[in-house]
């Protein structure tokens, strides 16, 4: 009896540990991503702000409909398994979103950053301001690897390849942004783009704090899914809409959010 609990609690160790390195190599693999984005530096002269726009646009549908269908979703129905009350279901699995919002929000108060307003990459950029934007997308990358922690915690109930490739994705115009910025500043396209890359690398960070703490108990998941996909809400909703809304042509904009959307749909339906 003995040995078998043995041989269980060692399967399960293995288990974890294989989760463990799955989940960070496929947000190192994301976060990399970003370093593609930052090297389409080099494949046109001058990107204008309407370009940026449409790419982020369709980034923002792509995260909506990973949030909603990898994590809120999943999350949601789990929650009202392990409660059989549904008031006290929908109060831990609403206040669970609300802590990954709060939690984004309050990142943003405390650290000094700033938005995107260059129109393109031509204009002067003072290397102060280029960096405060920069820590801005930093910031995103947090939440976006503790998502995806969380989703490979909860690999037994849910496939997180779908997620990982709509952060994967998403990160490739905040990697060009991130060299445009860069360039703009007068610093060179390969130092612009490398910085991409290596601004990339902060995702398995958030991931690595997403498996740790997902790791401590089995209803912990679903609560840490509810709340990693409020954080990429606030993400879309407060950091990146209100940026590409503001120039006014919202036609174009919605366009290119329905378009990423409807094709993360697509996407999270096969792979599923």
């Amino acid at each position: 009896m003995g040995s078998e609990m043995c041989i269980r609690d060692r399967h399960e160790g293995l288990k974890m540990d294989n989760i463990f390195v799955q989940g960070m190599l496929a947000a190192t693999v994301a976060g990399l991503v970003t370093g593609i984005g930052g090297f389409m530096i080099f494949l046109k002269k001058r990107y204008f702000q309407d370009n940026i726009n449409f790419l982020l646009n369709i980034a923002a549908g792509v995260m909506l409909a990973a949030a909603f269908f990898s994590l809120l979703s999943p999350a949601m129905s789990r929650i009202i398994r392990f409660d059989p009350d549904i008031h006290v279901a929908a109060f831990w699995y609403t206040g669970a979103v609300f802590a990954g919002v709060a939690l984004v929000w309050i990142l943003n108060e405390v650290l000094p950053h700033e938005h995107n307003n260059m129109g393109h990459h031509g204009m002067n950029f003072s290397l102060k301001t280029a960096w405060l934007f920069i820590i801005a997308i930093t910031l995103h990358k947090i939440p976006e690897g503790l998502a995806v922690g969380v989703a490979y915690s909860a690999e037994d109930f849910m496939n997180p390849d779908s997620l990982v490739l709509g952060i994967a994705l998403h990160n490739i115009p905040e990697g060009l942004t991130i060299a445009i910025s860069l360039v703009a500043a007068k610093c060179s396209r390969l130092k612009a783009a490398l910085t991409a890359a290596a601004i990339g690398l902060v995702q398995p960070l958030g991931a690595a704090l997403g498996l740790v703490t997902m790791g401590i108990s089995e209803k912990i998941v679903p609560l840490g899914m509810a709340m990693a996909g409020g954080t990429l809400l606030f993400v879309v909703i407060n950091e990146i809409l209100p940026e590409t809304y503001g120039v006014k042509k919202t036609e174009k904009a919605s366009f290119a959010l329905f378009l990423g959307f409807i094709c993360m749909t697509y996407m999270n339906i096969v792979l599923d």
